[in-house]
């Protein structure tokens, strides 16, 4: 289970950036609100497909070369979603060591669950409507520029730093629907999908993930696995995300191999 394949990797990045591209071509060659909104579904999706490749490279288990998982987990997969590796990578950690803990980083994502109806309904809204992802996007980029105290160029120097990489991505594929003479393509079937569909997913996974499980230390007990249909491997699990207690469990095998680490625990009685 452990094995990792070059093959599986460049296939899983390929799968996604083509879905992405093909899914938005079939929305502008057959332009009606059904083609629209699949697209921003399929695309939203695919973008949390983004997030758990670079997750997978961070953990280095996506490619067989540590070179590979930083380089490929960088441009391809942090950068467009205005993520960074090694931050990524440095925050995650500790959320393997310490899960539903008080020193899991990643525990105000689920730790006020269960919720009423209406707290649920309201989430959804916000992040359907856009509100959600434009909150979390201004917050970062606030963040990056700093302390309001410090000079203006050091400001700059800052954000350049933090966000420029992220940026010129951004940049290069709005160039690259502008050279089309589709311009707004790039807001419609790139950003719309990463502010609306792709925040809830997160939402959901989220859920799934954590929220409401039982002991912090039993290792079968601080997170789930959750079944999931062709339709919610679609929209709402891509790339096995959904075995996340078998990730927890041993975190250097690849997502391409967790079904079989999942079948072996159920032959062997858990």
């Amino acid at each position: 289970v452990r094995s990792r394949s070059n093959k599986w990797a460049v296939w899983l990045i390929f799968h996604a950036w083509g879905t992405i591209f093909s899914v938005s071509t079939l929305a502008v060659m057959i332009p009606n609100p059904i083609t629209w909104i699949l697209a921003i579904l399929v695309i939203g999706s695919r973008q949390l497909g983004l997030v758990i490749l670079m997750h997978e490279c961070a953990h280095g288990s996506l490619f067989r070369t540590g070179w590979c998982n930083r380089f490929a987990g960088q441009v391809f997969c942090a950068w467009p979603m205005l993520a960074d590796l090694p931050i990524y990578r440095k925050y995650h950690l500790p959320h393997h060591l310490n899960t539903q803990t008080n020193n899991d980083p990643d525990l105000l994502l689920t730790k006020h669950y269960p919720i009423s109806r209406n707290s649920m309904k309201r989430k959804i809204v916000r992040d359907l409507t856009g509100r959600t992802g434009l909150n979390q996007r201004t917050g970062q980029i606030i963040a990056a520029f700093g302390d309001p105290s410090l000079d203006l160029v050091s400001r700059v120097t800052k954000f350049l730093r933090e966000m420029g990489p992220q940026l010129c991505v951004q940049l290069l594929l709005f160039s690259l629907a502008y050279s089309l003479h589709l311009a707004w393509v790039y807001f419609a079937f790139w950003l719309l999908p990463m502010l609306t569909w792709h925040q809830l997913v997160l939402r959901i996974r989220n859920i799934a993930e954590h929220a409401c499980v039982g002991a912090p230390e039993h290792p079968f007990q601080n997170t789930r696995t959750t079944e999931v249909s062709l339709m919610e491997r679609i929209f709402i699990a891509p790339y096995w995300v959904n075995y996340h207690l078998e990730h927890h469990l041993l975190m250097w095998v690849p997502c391409y191999r967790l079904p079989l680490f999942h079948r072996l625990l159920a032959d062997n009685g858990h």
